[in-house]
């Protein structure tokens, strides 16, 4: 594939049959759709979009409320794209007339602003309007596309052109370019929809003002990097600042940058990836290593304790990752994107479907929270909470993580000519389009637990399979009818060229078994120690487990090996791994010259995105080396 040559191939275009993505989408849609609607609604944020709010009012509006509501109605519409609901598309309906009845004659729409403060409405840089903006613009576009419904896209149409008038055109806004991206990725998709030139163009004015503007403020206690203005976006070359915004910003320079074909704007996404996944990624495909602004902080900061890891940040690194494979077909992206996926982004929901964490250590300690609470005031440190919760008063990632696993086969397929590139395994059926004809595949598969995948195609003609080989696997066989397959391997693709027959099979086996991974020494938190990983999931331990031995003091042997059975963990089968490790005998006293004692205890590791839904207790994922 040439640079920028890819196009990306719609969830709409696939529907999920069978495995671990259709029995989340099942459970997503059974629970989680309803749940999120009834906290939002419980907490006002659906009364605040009638915008009659007065002082004296319970639920007074607040700044991104908005984003909340129109995440919620793009997730809802992913589902309605599979199966129309009229109870579903009632409650939609219902939110959409009052956006269409509230919006003023201009187009301006904003639930805070609109009945809080009128007067400051695109004065204030930090307050959220366009992101706001971008999310009703990408909630618009999947309804539409779900139900054939236009209302809530004229409502976004009408107010993104508002916004193209205020600030591309008059330059009349106090500041010039989004506090908090988003609207960036949102307009390259609405330009994508309405072929309409003038959002492609708002978002680039966004993108190349970026880092230039004197009028752009940032928040008191931080400063432009941040926000990712301390430079020109072309000048930016290390991920700086709050992890969402940056990665959202980031999608819109991908997108803009194969829109354009710009090389010297993918090269910069490129170096962004880079230092992402080289120097400042966690091991489960985290990011945001402090709260402080739920930011980057500097190369190989990397700690445990107080790791953020917002489960946003984890489903915006995928979405980066999306748009880098259409611009550049290299196996890296959709490596780090399955680990985004599978790890940090699905911890953030409970296997119940109905609670949540916001951010997603890689360790925690009950103790240490416990003492950090019963101090009077608290202590300094920020302690993650160790049980997830119904709801958030910042309650971005519940909706996001609706919109991500709705649209989980997004993340399947791209096109470049006659190729197919397939990157991230699913079970389901698929008709997509290269240049001269369309393709209908069935993808067979128990990944990411069973490393065999079998794409059978159901089209005749001369085209290319490019299926990826994950950058963990170290043995793998590529079979064609059960025979040895013919290919090229170019950046982790296996390229097969044939002249497929209806009824063909590609038969990918990729070998599968737990393995040791450890960190660059510099690392600090993780020097000496080791992550325990099978495919693309990250192992963890947790307390209850292992009869309160202290979890830093187990120690994996290098040639360990661990048994893998597939077990209900409340409702949901997940596997389970089973070996044996080291601990050292408790001794008496605080400190000790001789070498304590080692026994053997078996230990039991799960996936990490299952851990914290049995009670509070100690876990952690990296292991000392035997």
């Amino acid at each position: 594939m040439g640079r920028f040559t890819g196009e990306p191939v719609s969830f709409m275009n696939s529907n999920i049959t069978g495995g671990f993505w259709k029995q989340r989408q099942d459970l997503f849609r059974a629970v989680t759709v309803d749940a999120l609607y009834d906290r939002f609604k419980e907490t006002g944020r659906f009364e605040a979009m009638k915008m009659n709010w007065r002082e004296g009012m319970p639920y007074k509006p607040h700044i991104f409320w908005e984003s909340d509501v129109t995440k919620w109605i793009e997730g809802a519409a992913y589902f309605l794209q599979k199966k129309r609901d009229p109870e579903l598309e009632a409650r939609v309906d219902e939110l959409v007339s009052y956006m269409a009845r509230t919006q003023e004659d201009n187009g301006y729409l904003n639930a805070y602003f609109t009945v809080v403060e009128p007067e400051a409405r695109f004065t204030r840089r930090t307050d959220h309007e366009l992101y706001c903006a971008g999310h009703l613009i990408e909630g618009a576009i999947a309804y539409a596309e779900a139900t054939g419904k236009k209302a809530m896209l004229e409502v976004a149409v009408k107010y993104a052109d508002l916004i193209d008038r205020v600030f591309r055109v008059e330059h009349s806004a106090a500041f010039d370019t989004p506090g908090h991206e988003e609207i960036e990725l949102a307009l390259m998709k609405l330009y994508d929809y309405t072929k309409e030139e003038r959002y492609r163009l708002l978002a680039e004015y966004f993108i190349n003002t970026r880092g230039t503007s004197e009028r752009d403020e940032t928040y008191d206690f931080t400063d432009q990097e941040h926000m990712q203005s301390h430079k020109p976006v072309r000048m930016q070359n290390s991920a700086e600042g709050h992890c969402v915004r940056a990665l959202y910003l980031y999608s819109g320079m991908a997108d803009l940058a194969r829109s354009t074909k710009e090389e010297k704007l993918g090269d910069i996404c490129r170096q962004l990836f880079e230092n992402i996944t080289e120097r400042r990624m966690y091991i489960t495909g985290g990011v945001g290593s402090t709260y402080r602004g739920e930011s980057f902080t500097f190369d190989y900061d990397l700690p445990e304790y107080t790791a953020y890891n917002e489960t946003c940040a984890s489903i915006a690194l995928a979405l980066f990752c999306r748009r880098m494979w259409l611009m550049d077909a290299d196996s890296r992206y959709a490596d780090c994107a399955e680990r985004a996926l599978y790890n940090t982004a699905l911890s953030g929901v409970s296997l119940s479907g109905d609670e949540f964490f916001y951010e997603n250590p890689v360790s925690v300690n009950p103790g240490r929270n416990a003492f950090n609470e019963s101090r009077p005031d608290g202590l300094k440190e920020h302690l993650p909470i160790l049980k997830r919760v119904k709801s958030f008063d910042c309650s971005c990632c519940p909706p996001n993580l609706l919109r991500m696993v709705g649209s989980i086969a997004d993340y399947m397929y791209s096109v470049s000519g006659n190729i197919i590139y397939a990157h991230c395994y699913m079970e389901a059926e698929t008709e997509l389009m290269l240049s001269d004809r369309p393709i209908r595949l069935k993808q067979m598969t128990s990944y990411p637990y069973e490393g065999d995948v079998t794409i059978t195609t159901e089209t005749d003609g001369r085209y290319t399979i490019a299926a990826r080989i994950p950058g963990w696997c170290r043995k793998y066989d590529i079979l064609v009818n059960g025979c040895k397959a013919e290919f090229r391997l170019e950046k982790g693709y296996a390229y097969v060229e044939r002249d497929w027959k209806a009824g063909d099979s590609l038969q990918l086996k990729y070998s599968m078994e737990t393995r040791l991974v450890e960190a660059n020494p510099k690392v600090i938190d993780a020097c000496g120690r080791a992550a325990v990983m099978y495919g693309p999931c990250v192992l963890c331990a947790e307390g209850m487990d292992h009869a309160d031995r202290p979890l830093k003091d187990i120690r994996v042997d290098r040639s360990a090996q661990f048994e893998m059975r597939m077990e209900i963990l409340e409702g949901i089968s997940v596997p389970v791994f089973y070996g044996n490790a080291f601990v050292r005998r408790p001794f008496d006293g605080l400190y000790t010259e001789h070498p304590a004692e080692e026994e053997v205890i078996p230990l039991r590791l799960i996936p990490y995105f299952a851990w914290a839904n049995r009670g509070i207790t100690e876990m952690t994922t990296w292991f000392l080396v035997h």
